[in-house]
């Protein structure tokens, strides 16, 4: 006898915040009430609590991911010109940091078994113009840093992490944001450690980085009304600040909930229809999004949908097909694993606190029969 039929969200926040509510109303009356709303103790506060976290000496907030990313380029003098490798299968994000410095991203495929960035391929894409790597760690697992900071050395090339659905994320016992020169965070609210609106920041071991991404986030001023560069308005505000301080304590536990899911997943799925994912060698996985293939895909959203069960697709379209880059040159290649992921990824429900709905997912794509 089947599992009575029930409603499972592709994600929900319920669970956290009802653990969190105290601690959340507690962070918002602590910043109420003390009328400082930009740059003042939270932001100074989470930045080092999230350094301590990730293992690196600075972290400077900003607004969103997306700026996280760009603020490191512009930082490193990246601009007209430039190439910056980016894997061609990853939320247009990585992208978009670059093209907004005017360099060009040259997207590489990735492994068609962990959908991360194949380092074995980075190489031949590598120019006198080249400038950096963005290694980007997709779904919640860090790509193969050794071997991406083995090329990069040998070519005097920046390693930037693109870590936004990794934190917590381990490669060889160091945590993500430690593994490159620098790398950019999101803290939308889906992600593992999410603010309860937009928010980012900045990790890195680099002291001059960390003054330049400070000073560029903050109008381009090293301090009030003195300003070293054409600089850009993207900081971390108090309230979201407070909000990612008094969940930072949880994200371990978060994140162990999110692989007990994963290794029931991996356990008890058993459809020949459908490929899961692998985690690479030497991570520690934190299960952001938990992806599947299926040469059926829009099948078997239909029939979960059906079931009660939501999900979703990461990422339909690859970055070369996307209108905002038809017609610009990208590496004059082909992108075939990109493509042939975007036609049969699809994300089933992944969030902390999932209970016996686990057991109806289990159940459900065990039936599918395609």
């Amino acid at each position: 006898m089947g599992i009575e039929k029930m409603k499972v969200p592709f994600v929900t926040f319920k669970p956290l915040e009802e653990e969190l509510n105290r601690e959340l109303r507690e962070a918002f009356v602590r910043v109420f009430d003390n009328s400082w709303y930009i740059e003042g103790e939270e932001g100074t506060r989470f930045e080092e609590e999230y350094a301590a976290y990730c293992g690196t000496k600075y972290c400077v907030g900003c607004g969103n991911g997306l700026d996280a990313l760009f603020l490191i380029l512009k930082a490193y003098g990246i601009g007209a010109g430039d190439e910056v490798i980016v894997p061609s299968n990853t939320f247009i994000a990585s992208a978009l940091a670059v093209s907004r410095t005017g360099a060009i991203p040259v997207l590489v495929e990735p492994d068609i078994r962990t959908y991360l960035v194949d380092p074995e391929l980075i190489e031949e894409k590598i120019t006198e113009r080249t400038k950096a790597v963005m290694a980007v760690h997709l779904y919640g697992q860090t790509a193969d840093m050794a071997l991406i900071a083995d090329i990069a050395r040998r070519h005097n090339l920046y390693v930037i992490e693109d870590a936004a659905q990794a934190h917590g994320a381990r490669y060889k016992g160091r945590r993500a944001g430690a593994l490159g020169d620098a790398a950019g965070f999101s803290f939308y609210p889906g992600k593992n450690l999410g603010a309860l609106g937009d928010a980012g920041c900045v990790t890195t071991n680099d002291p001059e980085l960390a003054e330049r991404v400070r000073a560029l986030s903050n109008y381009g001023s090293d301090y009030k009304y003195h300003h070293i560069y054409q600089g850009y308005n993207t900081r971390l505000d108090e309230i979201q600040a407070a909000f990612l301080r008094a969940k930072l304590p949880l994200l371990d536990q978060m994140n162990e909930d999110r692989r007990r899911i994963a290794d029931r997943y991996l356990r008890e799925i058993r459809n020949d229809r459908l490929i899961l994912p692998q985690v690479g060698h030497n991570n520690e996985h934190v299960w952001h999004i938990f992806a599947v293939r299926t040469k059926k895909r829009d099948q078997l959203a239909e029939y979960l949908k059906e079931q009660g069960i939501y999900t979703n697709i990461h990422y339909p379209i690859p970055i070369h097909k996307q209108e905002a880059y038809l017609g610009q040159r990208l590496d004059g290649g082909n992108w075939p694993v990109a493509e042939l992921i975007s036609e049969t990824q699809i994300s089933i429900p992944m969030y902390y606190g999932m209970g016996e709905e686990v057991d109806y997912v289990i159940e459900c794509l065990n039936r599918w029969n395609g």
